[in-house]
């Protein structure tokens, strides 16, 4: 059975996010959390780095490729997750995520954070890699990097005291 440790993964990641952000000369930048292990990652991000302000959260389900057949009631993602408290425009953004896949979440994500304006640049934090990209998604910052087979699925979990955990198992078709 696979076992990963997200608590000692979250600090490669912490790391990670630290190298890659940019000086504040460079202009501004926030951290943006897909919803739902994306955004409890950036947020605790946002508070272990010191960074000021909240960080944001954003949905991919309004510009989901699957939309059509998942509807608003499809996974854990909601409409009404988006919350980007601070001007997009001219932003340097590194979006967080708990499990990059196929990148098709990802391309949603990009999709709807330009509804709200134009970033100057956008830049990918994962907790975990799990391959089997669809779409030309890369990282810059990984904590680690795995092979699950495509009938399994790999979920962050965070408990009352914020710790954070994985669960595999196994994955309907459509959940990808």
């Amino acid at each position: 059975m696979l076992q990963l440790d997200a608590e000692a993964l979250y600090v490669d990641l912490r790391e990670g996010v630290r190298r890659i952000l940019r000086p504040p000369a460079a202009g501004p930048t926030s951290l943006v959390g897909i919803w739902s292990g994306g955004a409890w990652l950036a947020e605790r991000l946002q508070r272990d780095l010191g960074l000021p302000g909240a960080a944001g959260v954003i949905s991919s389900t309004l510009h989901r490729d699957d939309f059509g057949s998942r509807g608003l009631t499809g996974g854990r993602a909601r409409t009404d997750a988006t919350s980007l408290p601070f001007d997009i425009d001219g932003r340097h953004i590194v979006l967080v995520d708990d499990v990059l896949y196929t990148g098709r979440t990802v391309r949603a994500v990009i999709n709807e954070l330009y509804d709200f304006g134009r970033p100057a640049s956008v830049t990918l934090a994962v907790l975990v890699d799990r391959g089997g990209r669809e779409l030309p998604i890369e990282a810059a910052c990984v904590a680690a990097r795995l092979v699950l087979p495509a009938t399994q699925k790999l979920t962050l979990a965070r408990d009352e005291a914020g710790r954070f955990a994985f669960a595999v198992r196994e994955a309907r078709q459509e959940a990808r």
